[in-house]
């Protein structure tokens, strides 16, 4: 069965009720409860991130995720405690505004590692799992959607991937 998948960024959002069509629930390891929304993706992207995965451990390496598919209302409740926490500025930088999130596409994962305590941060780049994700991910389909001094508007995050499928497309 086709399922459409679409794209975003800060000139083509989603509306707030989108749900990709084809959820699954990741394959891989999760820092999550079981049947949280942030462990699911689009299926199309669930295999090739479970096979790289595999080969991710056969070199030694131990990637966890941490956050795929995120609906609209999340992205809304992560936005604002962004902007009452750490302020506009770092918002701005660092949260996408709801609707403009790679996650509720459900193509885009963030990844992690034991050596950082699973956090989101610029250090995950400097440990093995954050080489080897730079060095192998699009080997199986991933791209690193901000990559240092990208012109998206957002900050370096070397945690974040998106599946680049052929059949995305931008929403209009």
């Amino acid at each position: 069965m086709y399922c459409p998948h679409y794209l975003v960024d800060k000139n083509h959002p989603l509306p707030p009720a989108y749900y990709p069509a084809d959820l699954v629930l990741c394959s891989i390891p999760f820092r999550a409860d079981m049947y949280d929304l942030k462990r699911c993706i689009c299926a199309i992207a669930n295999k090739p991130l479970e096979i790289m995965h595999l080969a991710a451990l056969e070199d030694g390496i131990k990637l966890y995720g941490i956050s795929a598919f995120r609906p609209y209302h999340r992205q809304q409740e992560i936005y604002n405690n962004s902007l009452l926490q750490k302020g506009r500025e770092h918002t701005e930088k660092y949260i996408a505004y709801p609707g403009y999130s790679e996650h509720q596409t459900g193509l885009a994962i963030d990844l992690s590692c034991s050596d950082i305590d699973f956090e989101l941060t610029e250090e995950f780049a400097d440990t093995k799992e954050g080489m080897w994700l730079h060095k192998y991910a699009y080997q199986f389909g991933f791209i690193l959607s901000y990559p240092k001094n990208n012109n998206k508007g957002y900050a370096y995050e070397p945690w974040h991937i998106r599946y680049a499928c052929n059949n995305a497309k931008f929403y209009v």
